[in-house]
């Protein structure tokens, strides 16, 4: 299938200068002494191509160059190398509302916005109804734009620009515009667009809109291009950071920085204090007969990390030194949201798992089939206590954390399984 985007060996660069000469004095007294400038490297030799009819979704953390992509394949900036081809007619959703005139009424501003976007007169005519309804300012439409919300004004925007019939669809974070009916709106938009066999590529932080939509994805970090294919494998390489991290030794943990936090002493007792409720509870106690050195959270390639794909594998490892032997202990965790209300506990005597006696260091593994969270941060708190838990022997409360990536279209905190039948 031909290429309808190819973008091959893409650099840009900004000089970004060290003396700003602002005024003509300025400028006629720095004419004898060079201007000093940084080079910057938004995007470092990026080379895909993107078929006819697929979806390509573009991720990365902020400043990594995904918009700048975007916007050198729109010819909005000019690459410093490489090069950069399109074969049909491409609409960018990049900054919704540029040229947006505030004193203008809405009715007005879709007029000037279409004609922007490269509409015709008659066309504007025959879809400005269409494009005040699909963005529900019907009543507002003889209301001047500056006196509607900033998200109003994204929203018709949004409907001005879909009336475009585009081949390449490039798409930089617009389905976050609006409330969630409309959200549902944009998301129906791009169904259509994929079954017309429109080419899109796609920016978005939402992992699981990627997921959805995108047949490809391309990683970047940095300005450079660390993946290009399958966007389960692109995801699973953003989020866990790929195959080539260290596995978690088999051992005790000492000094090791990542997803949980090293404990080798008990923390002092922190004073009360009235602007936080939860002083009044230490973070720690118990007799430290034995200790939980570190708590470290593990993927599904057994590497170390502190955020996790929603229904995927993970392993919570708790590591403990016994400083006393001691006879029959109950490890257990409980998990919280990040505002600290419970959602679940459990140990090792509620799942008859029993120590006869524990004389030395090591760890115990808590092991998560498929996590049912969608999305969020959530809160650990490890602790090992005797048999009737009269006696906790160590206890941090809420000291350990990791993140959800949600890998679904499901709303809210849980998965419930369940299907709809008529």
């Amino acid at each position: 299938m031909e290429a309808v985007v190819e973008v091959e060996h893409l650099s840009k660069t900004f000089r970004i200068p060290h003396e700003k000469r602002a005024t003509v004095f300025e400028t006629l007294a720095g004419a004898l002494r060079k201007n000093e400038y940084e080079v910057f490297n938004v995007l470092e030799n990026v080379t895909f191509s993107v078929a006819e009819g697929e979806c390509v979704g573009v991720i990365g953390e902020n400043g990594s160059g995904k918009s700048t992509l975007l916007k050198v394949i729109a010819n909005i900036l000019r690459p410093s190398r490489g090069r950069v081809t399109v074969r049909g007619r491409m609409t960018p959703f990049l900054e919704l509302g540029v040229g947006f005139q505030p004193d203008l009424t809405v009715r007005e501003n879709v007029g000037m916005y279409a004609t922007i976007m490269g509409l015709s007169n008659g066309m504007i005519r025959d879809r400005i109804e269409d494009v005040i309804s699909f963005a529900g300012l019907k009543k507002f439409e003889d209301a001047k734009l500056k006196n509607l919300s900033s998200g109003m004004q994204v929203r018709l925007a949004f409907s001005t620009a879909i009336q475009t019939d585009p081949d390449v669809l490039l798409v930089d974070e617009v389905l976050a515009v609006g409330d969630m009916e409309f959200q549902q709106k944009c998301f129906e938009i791009f169904k259509k667009y994929r079954k017309e066999g429109v080419t899109i590529l796609f920016v978005s932080h939402d992992l699981g809109s990627v997921r959805r939509f995108c047949d490809k994805t391309l990683l970047l970090s940095h300005g450079r291009q660390i993946a290009f294919g399958d966007t389960g494998e692109v995801i699973d390489r953003y989020v866990y950071g790929g195959e080539g991290r260290e596995k978690v030794e088999e051992g005790s943990k000492d000094g090791v920085n990542g997803g949980g936090i090293e404990v080798t002493e008990p923390e002092a007792q922190k004073e009360n204090s009235p602007e936080n409720e939860d002083a009044i509870k230490p973070r720690r106690w118990g007799n430290h007969k034995i200790m939980i050195t570190y708590v470290a959270f593990l993927n599904k390639y057994g590497s170390e990390c502190s955020r996790f794909n929603s229904f995927d594998p993970m392993k919570v490892r708790i590591y403990y030194k016994v400083n006393e032997a001691v006879s029959d202990p109950v490890f257990g965790i409980g998990l919280y949201t990040a505002e600290g209300r419970h959602l679940y506990g459990t140990n090792t005597a509620l799942k008859d798992l029993q120590f006869d006696h524990l004389e030395q260091d090591g760890y115990i593994d808590l092991e998560i089939e498929r996590i049912p969270m969608l999305a969020g941060k959530f809160l650990l708190s490890p602790a090992i206590q005797n048999r009737d838990y009269s006696v906790t022997y160590d206890w941090i409360d809420k000291e350990y954390s990791f993140e959800v990536i949600p890998a679904g279209r499901d709303d809210g905190l849980f998965e419930v399984p369940c299907k709809w039948a008529v």
